[in-house]
C-alpha cells in the first residue's frame, strides 16, 4: 500500500475520533491543572489517544474484529457488551451529543436574544442528520469525502485557531485546582475517558480494516501494520490538537472562569480574531461532530447490518440517523449528564480487555482467565458508575473506597489483577483454551 494511503486512512481514522469531546474536554483540564498542566495533559493523551489506538491494534491481531475479543469471555458476553458500545457510541449518547455540540457551537453564539432556539435546534438538526445519511450511505466512498477533502479543511483551521492562540496569548498557568493538586496525571487519565475514543475505536475498527482490505492487503501481519501506521497519523494529530487546546485553556484561565469548554473556547476565539474568531471556531465545531457522526454512524450499520443479516446497512442508517435527531433536541447539559457513569463503566472493561488481547499468548488463550477477570473488573466498574450517578451500593463502595487507588478513580486495578489471576489458576488445572476458531494468528 502507498504512503498517501496510509496518510489518507490516518486522516480518515483522526476526522473519525475528533469530535466534540475532543474539542470541549481538553481547554477545561488546561484550565484547571494550570502548573500542573503536563502531567495532567499527559494522563489525559494516555487514554484520550493511547488506549484507542491499542484498541484498534487489538481488533487488527484478531480474525472478526471487537467481537471476537469479547467472544474469548463468552459468545453471549461479546454479543451484549458490544451492542452496548455501539448504542452508546451511536444513536443513544455520542451521535447526539456531537450533533447538539455542533448547534451550541455553530449557530448558537449567532442567534439574537429573541430568536426561538427550540425551533432552530429542531431545524440545524434535521439538516445536519439529513447530510449525515446522504454521507453514510456509501461507506466505501468515506475515505475520499473525510481523508480527502473534509480532515485537510479542518486540520488548516485547527492550526490557525491554535497557532494564533499560542502566539498572541500570554496568560500564565494558575494555580491548580483541588482535583489536580495532588493527582494531575491520574485526574487527567480519568477526564480522558470523556472522549469516549476506546469505546469508539471499537466500533472503527471495522471501518478501517475495511478501508485498508480495499486496497488489496488480506494479510494478518500487513493488515496490522498498516492498522499502526494509519493509527500513528491519526494519534499524533490528536496529541497536538490536545496540548493546544490545553495551553490554551490553561492561559485563558488568567482572565476568568468559565462553565464549560464550549465558554471557554467562543471567548478565547473571540478575543483573538473578533466575529471571525467566533465563526471560525464554530466552523470547526461543525466540521468536526459531522465527520464523527458520519464515522459512528458508518460504523454502526455496519455492525448491526451483519448482526442482523435481514435488516440492511440503510435501514440501520436511517434507523440510528432519526434517533440522533431526537435525542440531540434533549440539550447538552443532559446529554452529557448521562455519559458520565457509562463511561466510568464501560472504561475499565475496555482497558482490561484490550490488555488481556495483547498478552494471551502468556496464558494460552484460556478462556478462564477472561470471564474471571470480566466478573471481578465488571463488580467495581459497575459499582464506580453507580456512585457517579448518586447510587450507593453501600458494602460494596465501603470495599471499593477501601482499595488501593481508590481516591484516583481506580479502584478496579487491583480487583483486575485478582480476577485475571483467579483465572489463570482454575485454567491451569481445567486445561481448556478458548475454541481453536478464536485463537488469533500467530502475530498476535
Amino acid at each position: 500500500m502507498k504512503k498517501f494511503d496510509t496518510l489518507v486512512i490516518g486522516l480518515m481514522l483522526f476526522s473519525m475520533f475528533f469530535g466534540a469531546g475532543n474539542l470541549i474536554f481538553p481547554p477545561v483540564l488546561g484550565a484547571q491543572a494550570g502548573t500542573s498542566y503536563w502531567l495532567a495533559i499527559g494522563g489525559f493523551i494516555l487514554t484520550g489517544v493511547g488506549l484507542p489506538f491499542a484498541v484498534l491494534l487489538a481488533v487488527s491481531l484478531v480474525k472478526d474484529g471487537a467481537a471476537e475479543i469479547g467472544n474469548r469471555v463468552h459468545p453471549w458476553f461479546s454479543t451484549i457488551f458490544m451492542v452496548i458500545v455501539y448504542l452508546s457510541i451511536g444513536p443513544f449518547l455520542a451521535i447526539p451529543r456531537n450533533a447538539n455540540v455542533a448547534y451550541e457551537m455553530g449557530i448558537k453564539p449567532f442567534l439574537g436574544s429573541s430568536s426561538n432556539s427550540t425551533f432552530v435546534l429542531l431545524a440545524f438538526s434535521a439538516v445536519f442528520f439529513a447530510l449525515v445519511f446522504v454521507v453514510s450511505l456509501n461507506p466505501s466512498k468515506m475515505e475520499q469525502y473525510m481523508g480527502r477533502w473534509i480532515t485537510p479543511v479542518l486540520l488548516v483551521a485547527m492550526v490557525t485557531l491554535c497557532t494564533i492562540g499560542l502566539f498572541k496569548m500570554d496568560g500564565h498557568l494558575q494555580t491548580p485546582a483541588e482535583p489536580y493538586q495532588a493527582n494531575a496525571f491520574s485526574t487527567g487519565f480519568i477526564e480522558g475517558y470523556n472522549t469516549m475514543d476506546a469505546l469508539a475505536a471499537l466500533a472503527f475498527g471495522i471501518v478501517i480494516l475495511s478501508a485498508i482490505k480495499q486496497r488489496g492487503i488480506t494479510d494478518k501481519k500487513q493488515l496490522t501494520k498498516y492498522t499502526l501506521k494509519a493509527a500513528l497519523v491519526a494519534g499524533v494529530l490528536l496529541s497536538l490538537v490536545y496540548v493546544s487546546l490545553g495551553l490554551i485553556g490553561g492561559k485563558m484561565a488568567a482572565s476568568g472562569s468559565y462553565a464549560s469548554g464550549t465558554d471557554l473556547l467562543t471567548a478565547a476565539s473571540t478575543l483573538l480574531l473578533g466575529s471571525s474568531g467566533k465563526a471560525l471556531l464554530g466552523f470547526i465545531f461543525t466540521l468536526a461532530c459531522f465527520t464523527t457522526v458520519v464515522g459512528l454512524t458508518v460504523a454502526c450499520g455496519q455492525y448491526f447490518s451483519k448482526l442482523l443479516p435481514k435488516v440492511s446497512y440503510r435501514t440501520v442508517a436511517l434507523i440510528v440517523t432519526l434517533i440522533g435527531f431526537t435525542l440531540s433536541n434533549m440539550g447538552l447539559a443532559q446529554i452529557l449528564k448521562v455519559s458520565v457513569p457509562f463511561l466510568v463503566t464501560a472504561y475499565p472493561l475496555t482497558i482490561v480487555l484490550t490488555l488481556l488481547t495483547f498478552f494471551s499468548r502468556y496464558y494460552k488463550n484460556i478462556r478462564k482467565v477472561y470471564g474471571s477477570a470480566m466478573l471481578f473488573t465488571g463488580i467495581f466498574a459497575v459499582n464506580s458508575g453507580l456512585a457517579t450517578a448518586g447510587v450507593n451500593l453501600g458494602f460494596l463502595q465501603s470495599v471499593a473506597k477501601a482499595l488501593p487507588f481508590a481516591s484516583v478513580g481506580l479502584e478496579w486495578i487491583i480487583p483486575a489483577f485478582v480476577g485475571t489471576a483467579i483465572g489463570w489458576l482454575l485454567g491451569i488445572f481445567e486445561k481448556k483454551p478458548v475454541p481453536s476458531q478464536l485463537v488469533e494468528t500467530k502475530a498476535s
